[in-house]
Formats: structure tokens, sequence, C-alpha cells
């Protein structure tokens, strides 16, 4: 299945995705259309509830026949229909490993409610007994390593919760923002999809590819990726997204730091929520990071303190969360 290898192609998901006739995407991860009345560029996101449902369980069903045996299967979607997808997961035999929940800072502002500040993502798997997660690439270290210096304290720290609030919506004034899409995920939330529940190489589907993050983090991560949208102009300003972080991979080759290194360091210092300058400053609380860096990046020999202590200076604007 190497002719879908690193494409962003445009159409519709289910009629591609019908006629490939064996499995081939080892994660997919969607972010469908919530049905609250989006404008995008080629789809108005507001139809009748049973036309959309049927369309849910039509596209969903079209990702499952093309996802590997042992492959992962995540979804982003809203509240009001949070409950059918993880039932029309089940119908389709997949088996839900977690319901998480995106908390983020500048939820959506409302007059008559409580502002809405969470997206449900939904993680499947295909087969139970079978997959892929790999616990180092997303592992923090702990409070008791950190705060209470306990000994018995697990040294490759803790697996995150399923109530993810280190990754904000990506607004209009972030250097990520791609001004041109509505709705964009951020590429480090992304990035823990990706680095636990597949391994370089793997191939990673996006069937509503939208801004193309899915892509972008998967590029960075060393992984295949294949896109699929309806709208010509997106896969275009995608395709150019991906040509610019091309770019940067060969500026990273001369530098001591490979793309995917210099992703994981950002990503690693976004999840442990510790100000840059206190990192940099505490050799203890560098110690640690740098030993969950060490096991993310693959078990490598071990970085040099004064190399990532420079490179940590670019995020010392960065906003903490702890």
């Amino acid at each position: 299945m190497r002719k879908f290898q690193n494409q962003i192609l445009c159409g519709d998901c289910i009629e591609l995705l019908n006629g490939i006739k064996e499995p081939f995407a080892d994660l997919v991860f969607a972010d469908p259309p919530f049905n609250i009345g989006y404008q995008y560029d080629k789809y108005h996101d507001k139809v009748e509830k049973n036309n959309y449902l049927a369309w849910t369980r039509d596209w969903m069903a079209t990702c499952v026949k093309v996802l590997k045996p042992n492959g992962s299967f995540y979804i982003a979607i809203g509240d009001d229909y949070a409950a059918h997808v993880r039932i029309i997961g089940e119908d389709l035999g997949l088996t839900l490993r977690n319901w998480i929940i995106w908390h983020y800072t500048f939820g959506q502002q409302t007059k008559a409610k409580f502002a809405r500040s969470y997206t449900h993502i939904f993680y499947f798997v295909k087969n139970p007994k079978h997959y892929v997660f790999n616990d180092l690439a997303v592992r923090l270290p702990s409070d008791r390593q950190l705060v209470y210096k306990d000994k018995r304290s697990n040294a490759t720290g803790k697996i995150p919760n399923d109530v993810w609030d280190t990754y904000s919506r990506v607004c209009g004034t972030f250097n990520e923002r791609q001004g041109w899409h509505p709705c964009q995920m951020p590429e480090l939330l992304l990035g823990r999809i990706i680095a636990v529940s597949s391994n370089p190489g793997d191939l990673v589907l996006d069937p509503f590819n939208g801004s193309g993050t899915t892509a972008a983090a998967a590029m960075q991560l060393g992984r295949e990726y294949f896109g699929i949208d309806i709208s010509n102009e997106y896969v275009k300003k995608t395709q150019q997204r991906l040509k610019d972080i091309e770019i940067v991979k060969h500026v990273y080759e001369n530098g001591q730091l490979s793309m995917t290194e210099y992703f994981e360091l950002k990503r690693l210092f976004a999840e442990m929520g510790v100000a840059a300058q206190t990192l940099i400053s505490d050799d203890k609380l560098l110690g640690f990071f740098l030993e969950q860096y060490r096991l993310r990046t693959n078990g490598k020999k071990g970085y040099d303190a004064n190399l990532i202590r420079e490179a940590l200076k670019e995020f010392t604007t960065w906003v903490t969360k702890r």
C-alpha cells in the first residue's frame, strides 16, 4: 500500500476508502464535523440528525475496514453526538480503551449557559489483545519524583490520566495557527496520540484532513501519513504546510537535534508543565527531564545537559500549567 504513503488527496473519504480492498492504516485519527453549524470551505456543518448519524456510521465503518488488525482508532467529537459515536464504535466491533476528555483553555464563550471548554476523544482498538501502546513515549515524571522525593517512585514516571488539560485550543494569535481553516487541533496533542499508538514508519490516516495537523505531527515523528479532504483548497494548503516542514527538517539535519528530537523536546516540555527557566537552573529537575526525554527518544544513551538547556531557552516565554 505504498501508493497511499505521504499523500493528501481531495475527495470523499467514504468513496475513496471504500475503493481500497485491504487494511493499510496502523492508526486512524478522525476529527469530523460536529454538526453544529460551522461553515467550512466546501461543507456546511448542519444536517438533519438521522442523516448525520447514518453518515457517521458509514465513515467509521469504512475506517474500520482499512485499519490493520492491531490498529488503533481515535475520534474527536463534541457533546451532542459523543454517546452515539461510542455506541457505533461498539457496534462496529471496536473496543474502547479510554474515553478521553481534552480540556482546553480559551473555551467557547456563551451567554445563557456555562462555557464549553472540552472535547471528547474516543480511543478504540480493533483487537483488545493485540495493539500498540508505547507507554514510555507518554510517561511523565510523577509528583512522587518531583515533589515528594519518594524513593518508591517508578523511575520511568507515570502514564497521564484520561483528562488532558495540557493542550490549549489553537487560537488566532498563536504562531501555530493556520489562518485558512476555522478549526485546528494542536500538533502536540496529535503528537501524544501518534507517539503512543504507532511506531516509526507506521502509516497514520486522517479521513478529515482539514488543516493538516495529523499529517504535520506524523511527519515530525517519523511516521507516514495519508489525509483526505473534500476541499481542494484545504488539500493544497496542507501540502504547502508539509513542504514548509520538510524545509525545516533539512535545517535540523545539520544541527545537533533532529526534527523528531526537537518535536519530542517541545512535547515533553509542554506536558511536564515546569517553567523553562526553572528546568534550566535546577539540576535535579533537569535530570528528571533528561531521563524522561531519553526514554521518549527510544532510549538513546543520553543528551548533553548544556545542549538541552540551550534548546529550552526557546521556551522561556511559554506559559506552563503546573
